[in-house]
């Protein structure tokens, strides 16, 4: 089974605001069976978007549009798809209720004409109940497609995806089932990788492809089985796993995508009953922000320093100031001074400590463009690791952020 996914709005055309609603829809449709054919963002223009139906219509087996269903003149898809449905609006009593209960009990006003205009649905529609908005998602057949259209805005779309889109088209088709598993591993490239689990790739069945997905200092990997038995798929990922932990366990930290690093170290700094804590220069403060980021952070995450500014480390971190001066704020010395030193002042376990020359143009301390120094403090030791991350800026910044929490996640492990 295969679906398109249409986002209409000028304001996503022009980049003022950024499609999140289509990644949202194609992750639900997997775990069902069906396949994402197409991503579509069109203008909010009539005859664009009916040239889109048409173009959509007996080739998909589903069509999942977001947006234009607001009350005001520029929503125009309802209107839209009352033409190509030769349909025409009618007042819908249970939506209308539902918006009075909205506007006249929550936000205290009367309820306007404009308001009404919620409740209006083709009458050929069936209406998919929107209990945390007031315009109503649309179901609509044509053909061999469904067309469904749902609001734009992202918790009104998610709630319906969830409650009314999903369950009906479950109950609607029979569908292949899907089984994915991705591998997260950390701290080695996408074409060393390659390489190494060529053989363990190229013997794998048929019906399982794999997916390489890098991002600065980690790469997903995503196997993907496609059949009509589930139960043999998920026992084949599995024995396909098992296989490949053989060949790459030392940079395999874990087998959920939705559990990044910063998720899997939390569990493991919560399972060991230890803490955490950070001083950062070039990272500015991104590795706290990742860890804390992380529900139940503060249970293991005592807090960190961003000491950007030289003398900020020397105020803040209190780094003897002729450490910097007779070997450079950026060096192995001051990331091992750092890390020490906010492992003291936190009362942590655990310290990591970056300091380093993002970019794009050297500092007065005239270390390398893309050079990084990342210290890591243990109960029991201190010790540092030099990286050239390259550039541009941000590189620097994400791949110095991925190291850090891959090294101080391996040392825990140790213990």
């Amino acid at each position: 089974m295969k679906a398109a996914i249409v986002t209409i709005g000028d304001e996503i055309l022009i980049g003022q605001i950024v499609d999140t609603n289509s990644s949202y829809i194609a992750k639900a449709l997997d775990k069902i069976g069906i396949a994402t054919h197409e991503m579509l963002s069109i203008s909010d223009d009539k005859q664009h978007i009916l040239d889109t139906f048409h173009s959509l219509q007996n080739k998909v087996e589903v069509v999942i549009v977001t947006g234009g269903l607001g009350p005001t003149k520029d929503d125009i898809t309802k209107k839209t798809f009352c033409e190509y449905f030769e349909d025409e609006l009618l007042e819908n009593e249970v939506v209308l209720s539902h918006v009075r209960s909205i506007i006249e009990g929550i936000y205290k006003r009367p309820i306007t004409q404009i308001n009404r205009e919620q409740a209006l649905v083709p009458t050929k529609a069936k209406v998919l109940f929107n209990q945390v908005g007031t315009a109503p998602g649309m179901w609509m057949e044509k053909e061999g497609t469904v067309f469904i259209s749902l609001p734009g805005v992202p918790y009104e779309m998610k709630y319906l995806i969830d409650n009314e889109v999903i369950p009906n088209l479950v109950q609607k088709y029979e569908r292949p089932y899907i089984v994915h598993q991705t591998i997260m591993t950390y701290g080695r490239g996408e074409s060393m990788i390659a390489e190494q689990i060529e053989e363990w790739e190229n013997n794998l069945p048929n019906f399982i492809k794999l997916a390489y997905l890098p991002s600065p200092g980690k790469v997903r990997l995503r196997l993907t089985a496609r059949g009509l038995n589930e139960e043999l798929l998920k026992n084949e990922i599995k024995r396909q796993v098992e296989k490949l932990d053989l060949l790459l366990h030392d940079i395999i930290v874990g087998y959920n995508e939705d559990e990044p690093i910063e998720v899997v170290l939390g569990r493991l700094l919560t399972d060991k009953k230890v803490t955490i804590a950070t001083a950062e220069s070039c990272t500015g403060g991104k590795i706290a922000a990742t860890l804390s980021a992380v529900p139940g952070a503060s249970n293991y995450f005592k807090g960190g320093v961003v000491s950007y500014a030289t003398q900020a480390k020397i105020d803040a971190l209190g780094i003897d100031e002729n450490l910097v001066t007779k070997y450079g704020v950026v060096s192995a010395e001051v990331a091992i001074a750092m890390a020490k030193s906010v492992q003291h002042m936190m009362n942590s376990n655990y310290a990591i400590a970056t300091t380093g020359n993002a970019g794009p143009t050297k500092g007065d301390d005239g270390a390398e463009l893309g050079v990084v120094f990342i210290g890591i403090a243990t109960p029991d030791k201190v010790f540092v690791a030099e990286f050239n991350f390259g550039q541009p800026r941000e590189k620097v910044i994400d791949r110095a952020v991925s190291k850090a929490l891959e090294l101080i996640y391996k040392e825990i492990l140790k213990k």
